[in-house]
């Protein structure tokens, strides 16, 4: 993802303003924190399934994750209230997070056929 949106921020920037550069780069952050948010949240269910010693709290977790959920539409709103770029850059940012766990499974079933 990171690689991707050194690439994509510059280029969209010089075609489209530095509005929607910036929205990319909005949509990019709140993928990629979601993605770290349900890792966190899936590894502790997996501790907690595995019967492991040192599971740590669930609700702590999940007001994290409830918080993270409000702050992305806070961001989501401010971005496009204040920004005047394209929609699409932003929806572009969202998608990444879906390319990248593409990505990241299309690797893990080479890793089981070969």
């Amino acid at each position: 993802m990171a690689l991707i949106t050194v690439v994509a921020v510059p280029l969209l920037w010089w075609k489209m303003g530095w509005q929607s550069a910036m929205l990319l780069l909005v949509g990019v952050l709140i993928s990629g924190s979601g993605l770290f948010e349900w890792l966190r949240l899936m590894t502790a269910v997996m501790v907690r399934m595995d019967g492991g010693e040192k599971a740590r709290p669930m609700g702590l977790l999940l007001t994290g994750f409830f918080l993270r959920l409000g702050l992305t539409v806070a961001a989501l709103y401010v971005s496009l209230k204040l920004l005047n770029g394209s929609v699409y850059a932003l929806a572009a940012g969202l998608a990444l997070g879906v390319f990248a766990l593409s990505i990241e499974g299309l690797r893990l079933i080479k890793a089981w056929t070969v």
